[in-house]
Protein backbone atom coordinates (compact mmCIF):
# COMPACT_ATOMS: atom_id res chain seq x y z
CA UNK A 1 0.00 0.00 0.00
CA UNK A 2 1.33 3.43 -0.90
CA UNK A 3 1.39 6.38 1.47
CA UNK A 4 -1.53 8.20 -0.16
CA UNK A 5 -3.77 5.13 0.04
CA UNK A 6 -2.73 4.45 3.63
CA UNK A 7 -3.59 8.01 4.65
CA UNK A 8 -6.89 7.87 2.77
CA UNK A 9 -7.74 4.63 4.59
CA UNK A 10 -6.93 6.23 7.96
CA UNK A 11 -9.00 9.31 7.05
CA UNK A 12 -11.98 7.13 6.08
CA UNK A 13 -11.71 5.14 9.33
CA UNK A 14 -11.52 8.31 11.42
CA UNK A 15 -14.42 9.92 9.55
CA UNK A 16 -16.57 6.84 9.99
CA UNK A 17 -15.87 6.83 13.72
CA UNK A 18 -16.78 10.51 14.02
CA UNK A 19 -20.03 9.99 12.10
CA UNK A 20 -20.96 6.74 13.85
CA UNK A 21 -22.38 6.08 17.30
CA UNK A 22 -18.98 4.78 18.46
CA UNK A 23 -17.32 6.76 21.27
CA UNK A 24 -14.89 9.31 19.89
CA UNK A 25 -11.61 8.26 21.53
CA UNK A 26 -8.32 10.13 21.18
CA UNK A 27 -5.37 8.42 19.55
CA UNK A 28 -3.78 7.96 23.00
CA UNK A 29 -6.98 6.43 24.41
CA UNK A 30 -7.26 4.11 21.42
CA UNK A 31 -3.63 3.03 21.85
CA UNK A 32 -4.20 2.30 25.53
CA UNK A 33 -7.38 0.35 24.76
CA UNK A 34 -5.67 -1.70 22.05
CA UNK A 35 -2.75 -2.42 24.38
CA UNK A 36 -5.10 -3.66 27.09
CA UNK A 37 -6.97 -5.93 24.69
CA UNK A 38 -4.15 -7.15 22.43
CA UNK A 39 -1.35 -7.72 24.93
CA UNK A 40 -1.55 -10.27 27.73
CA UNK A 41 -2.55 -9.01 31.19
CA UNK A 42 -1.95 -7.87 33.82
CA UNK A 43 -2.11 -4.21 32.86
CA UNK A 44 -1.34 -1.52 35.40
CA UNK A 45 -1.36 2.26 35.30
CA UNK A 46 2.38 2.17 35.96
CA UNK A 47 3.00 -0.35 33.16
CA UNK A 48 0.90 1.53 30.62
CA UNK A 49 2.61 4.80 31.53
CA UNK A 50 6.03 3.20 30.98
CA UNK A 51 4.98 1.63 27.66
CA UNK A 52 3.60 4.92 26.29
CA UNK A 53 6.39 6.99 27.88
CA UNK A 54 3.94 9.28 29.68
CA UNK A 55 3.16 10.03 33.31
CA UNK A 56 0.71 8.02 35.40
CA UNK A 57 -1.75 10.97 35.54
CA UNK A 58 -1.92 10.91 31.72
CA UNK A 59 -2.96 7.25 31.82
CA UNK A 60 -5.37 7.91 34.70
CA UNK A 61 -7.17 10.65 32.75
CA UNK A 62 -7.49 8.40 29.70
CA UNK A 63 -8.78 5.56 31.88
CA UNK A 64 -11.28 7.91 33.53
CA UNK A 65 -12.81 8.61 30.13
CA UNK A 66 -12.75 4.98 29.02
CA UNK A 67 -14.12 3.85 32.38
CA UNK A 68 -17.05 6.26 32.07
CA UNK A 69 -17.74 4.70 28.66
CA UNK A 70 -17.47 1.23 30.26
CA UNK A 71 -14.66 0.23 27.88
CA UNK A 72 -12.38 -0.77 30.79
CA UNK A 73 -12.59 -1.35 34.54
CA UNK A 74 -10.05 -0.61 37.25
CA UNK A 75 -9.48 -2.39 40.53
CA UNK A 76 -6.79 -2.52 43.18
CA UNK A 77 -4.30 -5.37 42.98
CA UNK A 78 -4.98 -7.53 46.06
CA UNK A 79 -1.33 -8.66 46.10
CA UNK A 80 0.08 -5.13 45.97
CA UNK A 81 -2.43 -2.44 46.95
CA UNK A 82 -0.24 0.23 45.32
CA UNK A 83 -1.05 -1.15 41.87
CA UNK A 84 -4.24 -0.50 39.94
CA UNK A 85 -5.14 -3.30 37.54
CA UNK A 86 -6.92 -2.47 34.30
CA UNK A 87 -9.52 -5.00 33.16
CA UNK A 88 -11.28 -5.63 29.89
CA UNK A 89 -15.06 -5.29 29.61
CA UNK A 90 -17.67 -6.69 27.26
CA UNK A 91 -18.41 -3.19 25.98
CA UNK A 92 -14.71 -2.63 25.26
CA UNK A 93 -14.53 -5.92 23.36
CA UNK A 94 -17.56 -4.98 21.28
CA UNK A 95 -16.08 -1.53 20.58
CA UNK A 96 -12.87 -3.07 19.24
CA UNK A 97 -14.76 -5.68 17.21
CA UNK A 98 -16.70 -2.86 15.54
CA UNK A 99 -13.47 -0.96 14.97
CA UNK A 100 -11.85 -4.02 13.39
CA UNK A 101 -14.90 -4.52 11.14
CA UNK A 102 -14.75 -0.86 10.14
CA UNK A 103 -11.05 -1.15 9.24
CA UNK A 104 -11.70 -4.28 7.19
CA UNK A 105 -14.62 -2.62 5.37
CA UNK A 106 -12.71 0.58 4.62
CA UNK A 107 -9.63 -1.34 3.52
CA UNK A 108 -11.78 -3.22 1.02
CA UNK A 109 -13.16 0.07 -0.32
CA UNK A 110 -9.68 1.52 -0.91
CA UNK A 111 -8.17 -1.65 -2.41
Amino acid sequence: MKAGRALKLWQEICLSQVLDEMPDLSLRQTTILLTIYLEPPPHTVRGLAAKLNVTKPVITRALDTMGALELVNRRRDENDRRNVLIQRTVRGSVYLEKLADLIIDKYGETA
